[in-house]
Order: structure tokens, then C-alpha cells, then sequence
């Protein structure tokens, strides 16, 4: 099993079903059905629905390839017998939509911009300990989700930035508007002012409503995890992914002509909250992109991620891609000391 709750319990014992599954370096672990897809996927995932979580805790991610999803409702069928707990997505950084229910589409962004590793809500109190990506259309090029293991990436950073983010943690900055990025409601559930305060006031994030009604809001949070499995501990943030170094330098320029330097959708500072140096958040991005396993998607197939042990990306393409996502697990994260 993945993971569950905090709870700390034993790894699966090795999955003895007979499935071959391939581990190539560059590439996640793949499981290839042989023959036509399952009549029924949910129905084969709760058959070997062990095995399946088994390989996960094994491996990080298992991309199961041949299971023939093709809708949502397949998808959200296949997460009930696959997740203990599907949740609902809150704090969001981008617009989804609702594809069935606890199934939501990928993230809205630019295609020919990539999404930056990242794990999945880490700068939340409460995160996904297991997330599922299911392919419905495959894009003409690219479009890739890979994977990067935090333990990995953890051990191959500078040790002295490392140390830093350990000591210090790390901020995130985000502006809410009616213009740019997701409204109130979708990211608290409510955009009454009481319902926002008391949700961030639960949480530890600090609000400033601004005189034009806009929302200010920072939190800060662990930037390395100890896996409560493994007992491991990873680089677990969106440290890099959320920083303003990483837009495209167009888009940076414009978001700040436009709301001015404090005014960015999203930016992180270090724990003490200074800011970051492009040097930095290209080192990380660089030690990211040295770990990254790909595998192009193909219609029908199903990635299942360790989401605390994890990080994801999703590169430019071209062509449609229509990937469901499904959050489950919930785990409580630590906050910073």
C-alpha cells in the first residue's frame, strides 16, 4: 500500500501474482497487459488490487498499460476499488474540470509551456498520498507525466541548499483575482470572506485582503518529507515549480507590468523569506531533469503515483490530450518546525 494515513505501518510483502513488470532505466516501471483490455478495469484492478499497490510501494509509480480506459466514469470506478479514500481537491494552483465524480481533467496550462516537477499540493496541510493519472486521448506529440523519486533528488542536490530548506522551510506567495489563476470558491470551496478565514485560519495561512476585494494569502511548509512508510526522507515541494524564475520570462514580465512585482499569481521565498536567486531554482530544475522517468502515454493507460515519494512534471505537447486525475490518500503533513 502506498500510503494510507500517518499512521506508520509495514511495507506490502512482494506481490506474488504472476505479472511481468518492466524497469528500464529512464522509464518508470511498466505493467503490460498481454491480449485485449479487461471487459471490466475496475473489476481487474479490485482482483489484483494488492499486487497493483504492492508495485507502487516498490517502485514509486507503475504505469499500467493495456487496462483500455477510454471515459471517466471508468476512471472514477477504478479509483474506488483502487484508493482507500478519494478526496476532493482544495487550494488548487490552475482551473480543472470536473470530468465525473472525484475525477477531475489536468490541470489548464499553456501546452507548449511544461509544468515543473512538482508534488502534487505539498504546500498544503492535507495532501494526496496516492494520485492517478488515466490517459483518454493521447497527444499527437509530447505531453509526457514524468516522474522524479524525492529520495533521489534529495541526495543529488548541493547539500548547503539542501540544508537551507530543511532549516528554514519554505513560502509560497499567492495572489487571488478575478483575472488570473482560480477563484475563491474553487480553491477554498466558498468566496464568502468568514468561510475563506476560518478555512485558512485551520491551516496556518496568513491573509491579506486587499481594497479591491482581491486576496492575498502565504504559507509555509516543510520542503523534506520523511516518508511515514519508507522512513525515507525526499525533497518534497513546489519550491521551483512555483517560483517566478521558472515562468516563461514573457509571461513574468507581463504578470508584473500588469500587478506589479508582489503581485504574481504564485511565488516562493525561502523559510526566512528571503527570496530565491535564479541560480538556485535552475539547480533544482537541472537535478529534477537528471532523475526524470518518461514514458509517451498511450490511449487507455493508467499511471499510478506515490504523490509523497513521487514529484511529477508534464511537458509541452502538441495535438489534444485529455488525462483524468484522480486525488486520494489524504495525508497530513507536518508543519515546519
Amino acid at each position: 500500500m502506498t500510503v494510507t494515513s500517518n499512521s506508520t505501518h509495514a511495507s506490502p510483502s512482494p506481490a506474488t501474482e504472476p505479472f511481468p513488470v518492466t524497469k528500464i532505466d529512464g522509464r518508470p516501471a511498466v505493467l503490460g497487459l498481454d491480449g485485449p483490455a479487461p471487459a471490466d478495469p475496475a473489476a481487474w484492478v479490485a482482483e489484483h488490487r494488492a499486487f497493483l499497490r504492492g508495485a507502487v510501494a516498490e517502485h514509486g509509480a507503475l504505469l499500467v498499460r493495456g487496462l483500455g480506459l477510454r471515459d471517466a466514469q471508468s476512471v472514477a470506478r477504478v479509483s474506488e476499488e483502487l484508493l482507500d479514500q478519494v478526496m476532493t481537491e482544495r487550494e488548487g494552483f490552475a482551473t480543472r474540470e470536473v470530468l465525473a465524480d472525484g475525477v477531475y481533467s489536468s490541470s489548464e496550462w499553456p501546452a507548449d509551456q511544461p509544468m515543473c516537477m512538482h508534488h502534487e499540493l505539498s504546500y498544503a496541510r492535507e495532501v494526496p498520498g496516492t494520485l492517478l493519472f488515466a490517459c483518454l486521448t493521447a497527444p499527437a506529440t509530447g505531453g509526457v507525466t514524468g516522474v522524479a523519486d524525492s529520495h533521489d533528488v534529495l541526495e543529488a542536490l548541493p547539500a548547503h541548499l539542501a540544508d537551507r530548506f530543511e532549516r528554514e522551510g519554505w513560502l509560497l506567495d499567492r495572489n487571488y483575482t478575478d483575472t488570473v489563476g482560480v477563484g475563491l470558491r474553487e480553491a477554498f470551496g466558498d468566496s464568502g470572506r468568514a468561510a475563506v478565514e476560518a478555512y485558512c485560519a485551520t491551516r496556518g495561512i496568513e491573509l491579506t485582503w486587499q481594497g479591491n476585494g482581491d486576496l492575498r494569502s502565504r504559507q509555509r511548509g516543510p520542503a523534506v518529507l520523511r516518508h511515514p512508510v519508507t522512513g525515507r526522507r525526499g525533497w518534497f515541494n513546489q519550491i521551483a515549480f512555483f517560483n517566478e524564475w521558472t515562468l516563461d520570462p514573457v509571461i513574468r514580465e507581463y504578470l508584473k507590468f500588469e500587478f506589479g512585482d508582489d503581485g504574481l499569481p504564485f511565488n516562493t521565498r525561502y523559510g526566512s523569506g528571503a527570496p530565491l536567486d535564479e541560480d538556485t531554482v535552475l539547480t533544482v530544475n537541472a537535478v529534477y531533469e537528471k532523475h526524470t522517468l518518461r514514458e509517451p502515454w498511450r490511449e487507455g493507460d493508467l499511471l499510478i503515483v506515490d504523490n509523497l515519494r513521487m514529484a511529477h512534471s508534464r511537458e509541452a505537447y502538441e495535438g489534444e490530450r485529455r488525462i483524468a486525475v484522480v486525488l486520494g490518500d489524504p495525508f497530513q503533513v507536518p508543519s515546519h518546525p
